[in-house]
């Protein structure tokens, strides 16, 4: 019999090859070793076309408890869902690969798998502090204009740190807009799944709660398009993608029925 594991790790990697030699899987070993509770880490590679597969296989020979997953090329999201589908642990933790916001603070989220929390989300604020002026800009318009149509209650939605009980993916992931249509998944694409997410797991009554951690900057891939280029091209998504969910939330697709969604 297989040993049941507590939490799931799982990190998506596209093109990561420059944050993987600076050591963040051996940051994130280093600080799971420590732990009283079982896990086990997923790295879910999106179809890295850099070293990035060779990096982590070599690297995780000497990581107990590791695992890559080679999945084809179909954006963040896509390399979440196959994560989920592999996970054995009661909870899976996202965990983005730069390590802007530390493993250290699941410190912070585990507390609330003990009180009836089935979604337990990292927020960097709104203040932003070690964001570059355009991106807390950005920060402030985008949580402006999407609590005004969706989630008002939630500061932050877009931060990639979250402690979700692993049911509650299983049971809503897949039924997300990414997967119902044709996405042009060239190169970096990450999206706004979460607040399709968390809106449909506040509709099924599923409990969130928010939880501020730290966060500084510390990607340093160069293989997903500058940082200003990436960052335009992923608010446009996500602008686009919210409006599209305000619009399905009018039309009532995300109404309950027989313990489902009407989609």
């Amino acid at each position: 019999m297989k040993k049941e594991i507590f939490i799931s790790i799982v990190i998506p990697c596209y093109n990561e090859e420059q944050n993987l030699k600076r050591g963040v899987l051996r940051e994130v070993y280093d600080y799971l070793i420590t732990k009283k509770y079982s896990w086990e880490v997923i790295v879910s590679d999106d179809g890295s076309t850099d070293k990035s597969t060779e990096i982590i296989t070599s690297k995780i020979k000497t990581l107990n408890g590791f695992r890559l997953l080679k999945n084809k090329h179909g954006g963040k999201p896509s390399s979440l869902l196959f994560g989920i589908k592999s996970a054995r642990g009661k909870y899976v933790l996202f965990s983005d690969m730069d390590q802007s916001t530390p493993i250290g603070e699941l410190e912070k989220l585990i507390p609330y798998t003990t009180r009836d929390m089935e979604v337990i989300i990292g927020s960097r604020g709104l203040t932003r502090k070690d964001f570059p002026l355009y991106r807390k800009l950005g920060a402030y318009v985008f949580s402006g204009v999407r609590r005004m149509m969706i989630l008002p209650e939630i500061v932050d939605t877009q931060c990639g740190f979250k402690l979700i009980r692993t049911d509650v993916l299983k049971e809503l992931f897949s039924e997300l807009e990414y997967f119902k249509r044709k996405v042009d998944t060239k190169g970096w694409v990450v999206s706004s799944w979460d607040v399709e997410f968390l809106h449909m797991a506040k509709k099924r009554g599923y409990k969130i709660k928010e939880v501020l951690v730290a966060w500084k900057d510390r990607d340093v891939s160069k293989n997903k398009g500058g940082a200003l280029q990436k960052y335009v091209k992923e608010s446009r998504e996500m602008f686009l993608q919210i409006l599209r969910i305000k619009i399905n939330e009018i039309r009532g697709l995300y109404k309950r029925s027989n313990g489902k969604f009407e989609k």
